[in-house]
């Protein structure tokens, strides 16, 4: 899998548990004390967070970190 699309699976994921949680972007940031912008690249994929943007994502969504790969994992043992 391309580094691409592990970004872009990603962002689809923070997209997912955002919406669940029934925070828009700007309520997401605030919470993780990010700038909404950069939520907005990350979830369609342009950015690759730090392992400490993952973590305070994972925070601000109220979600075990590992959580946050679970759509990764998904699609990695549907392709194999």
């Amino acid at each position: 899998m391309k580094d691409e699309d592990l970004r872009v699976l990603f962002g689809r994921r923070i997209a997912q548990l955002r919406k669940e949680k029934g925070f828009s972007q700007d309520k997401l940031a605030w919470h993780g004390d990010m700038a909404r912008s950069f939520i907005g690249e990350v979830e369609r994929g342009l950015r690759n967070p730090t392992l400490i943007n993952i973590c305070k994502l994972a925070d601000a969504l109220g979600v075990k970190k590992a959580e946050l790969f679970d759509l990764i994992d998904n699609v990695d043992e549907t392709s194999s």
